[in-house]
């Protein structure tokens, strides 16, 4: 296994790149100029085809869908698409929800990851963020945990890049992070597009786990209370509640970009660390 801060190989060969997965890859939480979802899938091939002109790129995935879905609808589609380079981000709507089992989940992963990587493609394998910030989410911390190291024995077993989204520190800041907390903004999808850029040794313009520059207006306890209700309200109950009615963010959504092309269309990508404007709670 090789771990981001140690490059893998190289740039050569990489000319065909697909991204499968759910919101985190689909890109939700950093809108693009045409109402699209960019995402740091889409900021990562943008450089990586700086490097590799003609690079053709696809993204699979769509918001919402579980590791069972992904492995069944996105991972066939990778593989008859013969690509050089896939990314695997899924499992985490998975473990999210009460009962699932981290073994269980690592056991259909390593199925994904065998057959990607026995059609020949170099496989980018993705742990899960440490959730201990968040409210009632923390609850799923040791979960999360043991997912990831499964996970992790998962990508050494397969020689596999690992993306290790848990020890981006850059991430535990709020800033990272959209309004409802479970999606990236576009400041933290840009330093994620850079984390996996350092992987394949892409000449990065930015560290992605710089410091964050100092708030402007300090937040409160009171402050900070206040946004947990109104995040509870506004985000995490009608979660819940669509998960009870067994509906997806994801029902009637499909893939963005479901073909491999070349990239004339994405967004070139923002600084990272850039200040964030939010909305008062």
């Amino acid at each position: 296994m090789a771990e981001l801060l140690n490059p893998h190989g190289n740039l050569s060969g990489i000319n065909s790149y697909v991204a499968i997965g759910d919101s985190f890859t689909e890109g939700v939480g950093d809108p693009g100029p045409d109402g699209k979802f960019l995402g740091w899938a889409d900021r990562f091939a943008a450089r990586l085809a700086v490097e590799q002109p003609g690079l053709r790129y696809a993204n699979l995935a769509v918001r919402g869908k579980l590791l069972h879905q992904i492995v069944e609808e996105q991972v066939p589609l990778a593989i008859a698409a013969r690509p050089d380079l896939v990314t695997l981000c899924a499992g985490g709507n998975d473990v999210l929800r009460p009962g699932s089992d981290p073994d269980r989940l690592a056991a259909e992963y390593e199925e994904a990851v065998a057959a990607l990587t026995a059609a020949g493609a170099r496989v980018v394998v993705f742990t899960g963020f440490d959730t201990r910030w968040v409210p009632v989410l923390k609850l799923i911390r040791g979960k999360v945990a043991t997912y990831n190291e499964l996970l992790r024995a998962v990508a050494d077993r397969y020689d596999c890049l690992v993306a290790d989204m848990w020890g981006l520190t850059s991430l535990h800041d709020r800033r990272a992070w959209s309004e409802d907390r479970l999606h990236l903004s576009p400041e933290g999808h840009d330093r994620v597009a850079l984390k996996v850029g350092r992987a394949l040794g892409l000449s990065a313009e930015g560290d992605p786990d710089a410091p964050w520059p100092a708030e402007a207006v300090e937040v409160t306890a009171g402050a900070a209370r206040l946004e947990n209700v109104h995040w509870a309200r506004e985000h995490l109950v009608p979660w819940i509640g669509r998960r009870l009615r067994g509906q997806s963010s994801g029902d009637h959504v499909t893939a963005k970009r479901p073909e491999l092309a070349p990239l004339d269309d994405v967004a070139a990508p923002a600084p990272v660390g850039a200040p964030v404007s939010r909305q008062a709670s």
